[in-house]
């Protein structure tokens, strides 16, 4: 298969489509076409179309569509979903815990396989039966890890150097939970920073907006 470079929008839809094939082949589906998917997720039939040939490998069948098997896999192809990559937690408070709970990652092609933290209450537990280590001793061991990623979850005043001691160990890909952007200086690194003080804005902004729709439209059918 050719190299498949998806755009940002692109990439935030894929997972909508992979969840969705996945529950109509459950449902019995053999074959699948755009316009089921747009249907289903409320999109533009022919953004979806644009979306579904950038990674498929093989055409659709006139009033059928796509095999519904080959195409789950083209998706997990282009998205890494079939080459699972070991990851390590750096931050074992509230959130690196749920993390660490949570059993759907490995579908996504990640297992985490580690976990750090300075806490001395929290060195030494076990949790999901990953065992959590002194943060001082990360660079020393990171390579018996063999993990591809590093995922952030300290406070922001520590995540610029948790992030400088993954560069200097050998990660390729960060994924940054502290509420603050980092910096690394391999530009190899794949750094992605998840900001959810941003995504709860979007959220709360919109949620204003629809309360003002709601306002305007029962002060128009007062003033009525």
């Amino acid at each position: 298969m050719s190299l498949k470079i998806l755009t940002k929008n692109q990439l935030h839809r894929m997972p909508d489509y992979l969840n969705l094939i996945k529950l109509l082949k459950g449902k019995g589906y053999k074959y699948i076409n755009c316009q089921t998917i747009a249907d289903d997720l409320n999109l533009n039939r022919e953004q979806v179309k644009k979306d579904i040939a950038q990674v498929a490998t093989t055409s659709g069948i006139p009033n059928k569509g796509r095999d519904i098997n080959q195409l789950i896999m083209d998706i997990e192809k282009v998205l890494g979903y079939d080459d699972i990559h070991n990851a390590i937690i750096i931050g074992v408070g509230n959130l690196g815990k749920a993390l660490l709970k949570y059993q759907g990652f490995q579908e996504y092609g990640l297992k985490i396989v580690g976990a750090f933290d300075k806490d001395p209450n929290v060195i030494g537990q076990r949790i999901n039966n990953i065992r959590v280590y002194d943060v001082s001793t990360l660079k020393d061991v990171f390579k018996d890890y063999n993990a591809k990623i590093g995922i952030i979850c300290v406070p922001k005043e520590e995540a610029q150097k948790i992030a400088d001691v993954l560069v200097d160990s050998g990660v390729l890909a960060i994924w940054n939970f502290s509420p603050v952007s980092i910096n690394v200086t391999n530009d190899s690194v794949i750094v992605s920073n998840t900001n959810m003080a941003a995504s709860l804005a979007v959220l709360s902004h919109q949620l204003y907006l629809n309360k003002k729709k709601t306002e305007e439209k029962l002060e128009n059918f007062i003033v009525k």
